[in-house]
């Protein structure tokens, strides 16, 4: 299984950003675990982050016949991106949403997510831990 692994605006300041929020690991620490993970269950994996909207689209687009699923975290683009939601949809690739923090236990806005609706899970508050969850989802429930 290939799966391409996105991370929106700000992600890249991780361990400076609100830690209390995101923890105090770093971005090249994220992308580490994420490696780890993916090499220990079997699957290869693609790892990108940008801070730019059109960025995303281009990569979620360009997923489309050489991976297999996708792995997100839109970060702020989550609550007001259609761009990235019509993307997602546009591929029919299996998504799988994830967030560091519990998004729905904090401000309102937060509360809505446009790539969710294209995802078919969300994986929220559980840190680092919560992109192992959603490559062992898509292992379990939509290897090919």
């Amino acid at each position: 299984m290939k799966i391409l692994v996105l991370n929106g605006p700000n992600l890249n300041m991780l361990g400076i950003r609100e830690p209390g929020i995101y923890g105090d690991r770093s971005y090249a620490a994220l992308e580490a675990f994420v490696q780890n993970a993916c090499q220990e269950l079997g699957v290869e994996c693609e790892i990108h982050q940008s801070n730019h909207e059109g960025v995303l689209v281009d990569l979620i687009q360009g997923a489309y016949g050489r991976m297999d699923a996708i792995v997100i975290n839109p970060a702020a683009y989550t609550h007001t991106s259609v761009a990235i939601l019509d993307a997602l949809k546009a591929v029919s690739l299996p998504a799988v949403e994830v967030h560091l923090s519990d998004v729905n236990a904090r401000e309102a806005f937060r509360h809505l997510s446009y790539a969710g609706m294209a995802c078919v899970k969300t994986f929220a508050g559980f840190g680092f831990d919560g992109y192992r969850m959603a490559v062992e989802y898509l292992l379990e429930n939509h290897s090919v």
